[in-house]
């Protein structure tokens, strides 16, 4: 099996996308960055594409108003005259149609800044702390209809500390993302993640160490 095709779609500067590409430099690495697509003229993350070497594209999404599936046919027809066999949402600012998401069941991840089920929507990191959790983190899953529903392909936590804001631990949890965006799209992309019942499973072992207590008593 050859390099899988991917597309990521972003809205902004494309955090998660830098650590894709780079990832995706990686001679081993089962999946190959063909397309960064931005439904905004001028986003950030489209001129670090470029600096990549990666081919980029525009598909605005104001000029087709309300009407989001005109868009996202718009969007689809780019994706496919580039034989796109994966999607990664990396910050793209766009809640999709059920007709978008049916056109790329199981190929489409999304990285989301909490531990799922928990913390869907906007605003994870202050809720988290108002909480008064002890464990956050990121989710990467696939892309079903209902927002941040789809089956867990990986996830990573981090501690929260008492004087964390939502800044410090929103900088901790990015850093986590930029580690598990890449390993869970090696996962896809390799052929090592099967979806069961609504459930995604793994070939990959789970860590070594599989505990992470906070607060730590020393």
């Amino acid at each position: 099996m050859g390099k899988r095709r991917v597309a990521i779609l972003i809205s902004g500067r494309g955090s998660n996308m830098a650590s894709l590409i780079e990832a995706a430099t990686a001679k081993n690495f089962p999946a190959e960055i063909v397309l960064v697509v931005s439904n905004i003229a001028g986003a950030g993350g489209l001129e670090k594409a470029r600096a990549a070497g990666i081919e980029t594209a525009t598909v605005e999404s104001k000029p087709f108003g309300k009407d989001r599936e005109a868009f996202e046919r718009a969007l689809n027809d780019t994706l496919v005259a580039h034989n796109v066999q994966l999607v990664c949402l990396a910050g793209f600012l766009r809640l999709l149609t059920p007709w978008f998401v049916k056109q790329w069941d199981g190929r489409m991840l999304n990285i989301h800044p909490a531990l799922l089920p928990s913390y869907r929507g906007l605003h994870t990191h202050e809720r988290a702390l108002a909480d008064g959790v002890k464990i956050h983190g990121a989710t990467v899953h696939f892309v079903v209809p209902e927002m941040d529903a789809g089956p867990i392909i990986m996830q990573g936590a981090v501690a929260v500390r008492d004087d964390d804001t939502p800044e410090t631990l929103a900088a901790r949890v990015l850093a986590v993302e930029h580690q598990i965006y890449p390993d869970a799209l090696r996962l896809v992309a390799s052929g090592s993640t099967r979806i069961e019942g609504g459930v995604c499973r793994t070939s990959a072992n789970a860590s070594p160490d599989d505990r992470l207590i906070a607060p730590a008593i020393i």
